[in-house]
């Protein structure tokens, strides 16, 4: 992102706590008393004290759009903002820096409400693995959910607790025990706990932190960290990329953090939802043309922890011209389609992934010849189960799958980002 012009004086981005002004270093109150204009949310700005005379100016929603305005309009006086905890945190910090550049914002830190509950918990911050609900679906926590792992779910308000409750019992961590931290800092701070599926405890204060640790019915599926998920974890109508060929259908990809995946032919949704497990930046579109399936993809995903997943109902290779350039991309349907593989081929920026599978003769002999033209990987998937035979056991084979899998050359031209 470009950022807008910067002010004259950096803006100076000042963390506060639930304890207010009296738990401020001096910095922090220096720059404060020293601004013509404070922005910030209403409850932030209600922590300051009379003497602080700047004009108080609440934030509008939504806030980002808004920023380079408000920004302009209070141009050559000094500006400071008002953010809970460490602004660089999931705060307004990194809306700052990534809308006038680094060089323009001062960045005041305050502890974070992370740190302040693994203080309490005497849990190791590099151990705990955090989620926010905060303008996120809570969905999202079931992706972090593991036998023993220590969680801290930062609240979207009094109702987040409850939420966060049903979803660990839905999900199988009903024996998970929770305990919900608020007012951190401040001298109201209070703590209380109970377990998941137990959970009878009204809603509270709005400004909490909800730590699990997570436990999981004996009877729940088990879902690993690793592409290929047992297929029962996901809801299909036999349209759907089987385990086996699902995780070495993942290696092929190779995601990376903050990388974008087509997966095109989405049926169950299963290679988008486990490109985005395996970590929180990924993204994926998922193209369905049947809008049955589309509708169960989207509760794939959300089951799963990746709600964030964003579903195309409509035909490849048209259904695919809006959408933003992807660094991979998998072809699980659909592969005979007129112009389809000229499409995701031309999408892909040099170093991009191609993969697609297919159980046809006619596809097989698609991929062989695009094999042919461009090189990369072709390969025979074969997978067979044990399975009764009368009083004996013997082998079941699945029908065998022949995946192309091939990374674009970066002598390549790209095609112009549409996204």
């Amino acid at each position: 992102m470009t950022p807008v012009n910067a002010p004259e004086n950096p803006v100076t981005v000042v963390g506060i706590g639930a304890d207010g002004w009296p738990g401020l270093p001096d910095s922090s109150r220096t720059a404060l008393l020293a601004a013509d204009v404070v922005l910030g949310g209403p409850r932030q700005l209600a922590l300051l004290p009379a003497d602080c005379a700047a004009d108080r100016v609440p934030w509008p929603s939504p806030l980002r759009p808004a920023v380079p305005g408000l920004v302009a309009e209070h141009a050559g006086r000094r500006i400071a903002v008002l953010a809970s905890g460490d602004p660089m945190f999931y705060g307004i910090g990194r809306t700052l820096t990534e809308t006038l550049g680094a060089a323009a914002v001062h960045v005041l830190p305050h502890p974070s409400s992370v740190s302040y509950a693994c203080a309490r918990l005497g849990w190791p911050v590099e151990d705990t693995e955090v989620v926010t609900a905060v303008g996120r679906p809570v969905e999202r926590l079931a992706a972090a959910l593991h036998d023993g792992r220590r969680i801290l779910v930062l609240s979207a308000g009094a109702d987040t607790p409850a939420e966060v409750a049903a979803l660990l019992t839905e999900r199988g961590f009903g024996p998970s025990r929770m305990t919900v931290l608020e007012q951190l800092g401040a001298e109201t701070e209070s703590s209380y706990e109970d377990v998941a599926r137990d959970w009878r405890t009204g809603p509270g204060d709005p400004l909490n932190v909800v730590a699990i640790i997570c436990v999981r019915d004996a009877d729940a599926l088990r879902l690993g960290a690793v592409p290929g998920l047992p297929d029962a974890a996901y809801e299909h109508d036999g349209q759907l990329t089987k385990r086996h060929i699902r995780a070495a259908t993942l290696a092929a990809l190779a995601p990376a953090p903050g990388e974008l995946l087509w997966d095109v032919g989405g049926g169950s949704g299963s290679i988008g939802v486990e490109w985005m497990r395996t970590h929180p930046t990924c993204r994926a579109y998922a193209v369905e043309r049947d809008a049955e399936r589309a509708a169960r993809i989207e509760r794939n995903a959300a089951r799963l922890g990746v709600p964030g997943l964003t579903v195309v109902t409509g035909a490849a290779p048209a259904a695919l011209a809006q959408l933003p350039s992807p660094d991979a991309v998998f072809i699980g349907g659909g592969l005979t389609a007129p112009g389809l593989l000229d499409t995701c081929w031309n999408a892909l920026e040099p170093g991009g992934r191609l993969v697609a599978n297919t159980v046809t003769l006619e596809s097989e002999a698609l991929l062989t010849t695009w094999y042919r033209r461009h090189g990369g990987d072709l390969t025979k998937l074969s997978v067979a189960h044990a399975v009764p035979v009368g009083g004996f056991t013997g082998w079941r084979q699945a029908m065998p799958v022949t995946q192309w899998s091939v990374t674009k050359p970066r002598n390549e031209a790209p095609l112009e980002n549409r996204g």
